[in-house]
């Protein structure tokens, strides 16, 4: 009987596979871009199966439950909708990963629709790879709170890859990792981190390719699983697609346990909802097929469409080919209580209906209050005195620990966290109070808003107003020449380079900064104004015929740290005398500098 099963199955799958080739070529006959997208899937093979997507990295090996309630029905009747609802807590699947893997798949199926990929497989991967991303573990981007790494791959256990990224995603600069929600290895994910080739792709739109943002992870995984003109409705390609993400026989039937479960119905939770698995496996045993160990939870079934478990639950579909898991190891199929794996098996217990599960931590979080009515400001170039505060709450007032916080200062501010960074994710602690870290105002006045928003959850932000006020102008009440000697040039000529040299003091001490207008001024001792002739500066920044115009005001001149100021080249026409410079401060500090200026020899 067996071996007529496995004859008709073999026959299906035959058919399924010249069926999905007929459709092809009709389709390429009837659609002109089709044989440009074929062309496409073939541009990118699949890495060869000695280098899995996840470097032969650990993987969860918790298996859905035997037994399910009937799968939620969507509108054609076919059990394959996700709707929002109750169902088993294992088909739960966090908001933000759910709608990663539905719009990979979308993007997958608009470019590449020969591949016909489902997103429940996705999920099925997503699930062992990093239990979805940690049961949700994401923030509104979808980028994970936390780095998602495997272990190092040393080679002792797993392959052995050496960094290949500076430890640009892995932070490892000895050895790989692999990285983030679907496990990618940086190798595989941009090249070696060389020119950026690599599966990496941008899934949310932002501009970057992220492996520990769910977006990004998942289109990539999507494309990599379609790669080489895989149509995964064929039960070999998928087969292939799953064991070159992790080459195992135990993490393909792990895998396409979950793709069965997730296809038989999920529905959808909070992010930070979703229900983490506990038994992990997955080191490799060397040679072709790899090997695992560490697996102590019982196997259910290889979950393949049509392909039946044999007996001792191997999932293998020969009968007599089971291997009972070991007595009295956590999750072991209690098969055998005797020695040796045998005796005679006890009736599996029905597994009890899970219960709602209770928000515990910042999964409790559904708002978050200011703390402090008064607005922030700080002068210019300075630090602002007090911090942006939140406390976070649940529905019943009360305070939550734990929950991440993030503060964001608008990129146009010169305002800034330390190191530089507009953005700073903060953790409440056990009274509920985040505090961003000591703000920085920067050079320029003016006001902007700081925002304050829980990470992962939908609770409204809170916004702060800051105002940098510009600093207040340096003082100066007296000016002096640093040199007594007495300034002379001759008509026509200039005077000597930093022939004037001035220091300016407030209150008898340096005045940094202070600022300076010098003015040639005629000697009317009851109004002087401008002079006319005599001597003049040049203005620095004109150009062509102005270059040379004589400018006889200088304003925005500053003393230095010192409290010195150096004038620029003086020049002088034809005329010959005594003249004034005048030096005044916005204070009322005067300072009047005589300019002796002879006539030409023999004039």
């Amino acid at each position: 009987m067996a071996a007529t099963i496995r004859r008709r199955l073999q026959r299906g799958a035959a058919s399924t596979a010249v069926a999905a080739l007929v459709l092809a070529a009709l389709t390429a006959s009837q659609a002109p871009g089709a044989t440009e997208a074929a062309a496409a899937r073939k541009q990118k093979p699949a890495p060869p199966a000695d280098t899995p997507i996840d470097g032969g990295s650990t993987y969860f090996t918790d298996r859905p439950p035997l037994h399910r309630t009937a799968p939620p029905r969507d509108a054609h009747g076919t059990g394959q909708g996700t709707p929002l609802g109750t169902g088993p807590a294992e088909a739960g699947l966090p908001a933000t990963v759910l709608a990663a893997y539905k719009k990979a798949a979308s993007a997958v199926d608009a470019s590449d629709p020969g591949c016909r990929l489902p997103w429940q497989l996705l999920a099925g991967i997503g699930k062992v790879e990093s239990g979805q991303a940690r049961g949700g573990a994401v923030d509104a981007e979808g980028t994970t709170l936390q780095p998602i790494l495997g272990p190092q791959l040393n080679g002792h256990g797993f392959a052995r890859i050496t960094d290949t990224d500076g430890g640009r995603y892995d932070g490892d600069l000895t050895h790989d990792r692999a990285v983030g929600p679907m496990q990618f290895i940086p190798s595989t994910w941009s090249n070696g981190g060389l020119d950026g080739s690599g599966w990496g792709a941008d899934g949310n739109g932002d501009g970057k390719k992220d492996p520990n943002n769910v977006f990004d992870a998942a289109l990539a995984a999507g494309r990599y699983l379609c790669a080489g003109s895989r149509d995964l409705s064929v039960q070999d390609d998928l087969d292939r697609a799953i064991l070159g993400y992790n080459n195992s026989e135990d993490y393909l039937r792990t895998v396409l346990s979950w793709y069965t479960f997730y296809r038989h119905g999920t529905h959808e939770v909070p992010d930070g909802r979703g229900v983490l698995p506990v038994h992990r496996g997955g080191a490799k045993s060397g040679g072709g097929s790899t090997g695992r160990t560490g697996s102590a939870h019982h196997d259910h079934g290889s979950g393949t469409p049509g392909r039946k478990p044999g007996k001792g639950g191997s999932g293998t579909g020969e009968p007599g080919k089971g291997r009972p898991s070991h007595p009295g190891k956590p999750g072991g199929s209690g098969t055998g209580d005797t020695p040796g794996g045998t005796g005679t098996p006890k009736p599996k217990p029905t597994p009890e209906k899970p219960t709602p599960e209770t928000p515990t931590g910042p999964a409790r979080l559904t708002a978050l209050e200011r703390v402090g009515d008064k607005d922030l400001s700080a002068t210019a170039g300075t630090e602002f005195a007090a911090s942006p505060r939140v406390r976070a709450k649940d529905a019943a007032g009360k305070a939550v620990a734990g929950a991440p916080v993030r503060f964001a200062l608008p990129a146009s501010t010169g305002a800034r966290f330390p190191g530089d960074a507009t953005t700073v994710t903060v953790t409440t602690d056990k009274d509920g109070l985040a505090t961003a870290p000591t703000l920085r105002a920067g050079d320029k006045a003016g006001a902007f808003t700081i925002r304050a928003t829980a990470v992962g959850r939908a609770a409204p932000a809170v916004a702060f107003g800051a105002t940098v006020k510009a600093k207040p102008a340096p003082k100066a009440d007296k000016l002096a020449r640093t040199s007594d000697k007495e300034l002379t040039a001759t008509a026509g000529q200039a005077f000597a380079e930093d022939a004037v040299e001035i220091e300016a003091t407030y209150q008898g001490k340096i005045a940094a900064g202070a600022a300076v207008t010098a003015t040639m001024v005629t000697d009317d001792p009851k109004k002087p104004v401008e002079n006319d002739k005599g001597p003049y500066f040049k203005d620095p920044e004109a150009t062509g015929d102005d270059k040379d115009k004589p400018v006889r005001t200088l304003t925005g001149l500053t003393t230095d740290a010192d409290g010195l100021l150096k004038l620029p080249k003086i020049y002088t026409d034809m005329h010959a005398g005594t003249f004034l410079l005048r030096l005044t401060t916005a204070d009322g500090a005067v300072l009047t500098v005589k300019l002796k200026v002879a006539a030409p020899a023999g004039s």
